[in-house]
C-alpha cells in the first residue's frame, strides 16, 4: 500500500502489475498518457444532389468501434482501478473524484512523491549514502552485500546508474579487512568493467 514515504516502489510496483495483466501495454499506457478518445469518422458527401456536398465528419458510434478500440476503453477501466486498489482510504478519499486514470496516477505523485526541491534533498542525501558507505565492525558479507544492494536499488531506482566498475570498486574498497585479501584474485580472474558486484559476492562466498 501507498504511504507518504513509498511513492517511488509503490508506482514501481504498480506499473509492474498493470504490465503483468492482460492488456497490459494498453493499461499502462491508459495511466501515463490518458484513456481512448472516440476518433471522427469521416462521411461522404451526396453525390446525387444538384449542389456537391463535400464529405463531413462525425464523432465515432459504440456501433463503429473496432476490437482493438473496445480493448482500449476495457483497459482505461482497468487502469482506474489498478491504481484505486493499492492506496489507503486518506488517498482514496482525495482522489476518488477522478475520472481518468491518468488524473488518478498526476494527483497521487503531487500528493506523494514531493515538489522538486524535495525530491532534490531525497536525491542529495542518497548519494551522501553511496558516498559514506562502508562496513562496519564484525559485518557479516551477507549483511554488507544486502546493504549495498539496497543502496545500488534505491540508486538505480532514483535516476543514478553507477557504471559497474565504480559499483565493483566501491563494493571492494569498503569490504572488512579480511576479505581483503582475496579482492587481489578477483581482479586477476575478473573484468571488473563488465561483472556486477553480485558475481563477486557469489566468488567471495565460496572462499
Amino acid at each position: 500500500m501507498l504511504n507518504k514515504d513509498n511513492y517511488v516502489p509503490w508506482s514501481s510496483r504498480i506499473i509492474r502489475y498493470a504490465m503483468s495483466r492482460p492488456n497490459g501495454k494498453m493499461i499502462v499506457d491508459s495511466i501515463k498518457n490518458g484513456p481512448y478518445v472516440s476518433r471522427m469518422i469521416a462521411a461522404s458527401g451526396e453525390p446525387h444532389l444538384p449542389v456537391l456536398v463535400s464529405e463531413s465528419f462525425h464523432e465515432q458510434t459504440d456501433e463503429e468501434l473496432t476490437e482493438n478500440d473496445i480493448k482500449r476503453i476495457d483497459a482505461d477501466d482497468q487502469a482506474i482501478q489498478t491504481i484505486l486498489l493499492g492506496l489507503l482510504e486518506d488517498v482514496y478519499a482525495a482522489v476518488d473524484s477522478c475520472e481518468i486514470a491518468k488524473e488518478v496516477w498526476e494527483r497521487v505523485r503531487q500528493m506523494r512523491k514531493g515538489s522538486d526541491i524535495e525530491e532534490q534533498e531525497k536525491k542529495a542525501k542518497l548519494f551522501n549514502e553511496w558516498e559514506k558507505f562502508t562496513s562496519t565492525d564484525g559485518e557479516l558479507i551477507e549483511s554488507y552485500y544486502h546493504r549495498f544492494m539496497q543502496l545500488m536499488n534505491d540508486l538505480k531506482r532514483n535516476k543514478h546508474f553507477p557504471e559497474n566498475i565504480a559499483e565493483n570498486l566501491k563494493f571492494f574498497n569498503n569490504l572488512q579487512h579480511e576479505w581483503k585479501r582475496y579482492v587481489t584474485i578477483v581482479r586477476q580472474t575478473k573484468n571488473l568493467h563488465e561483472a556486477d558486484f553480485t558475481q563477486i559476492y557469489n566468488f567471495l562466498k565460496m572462499n
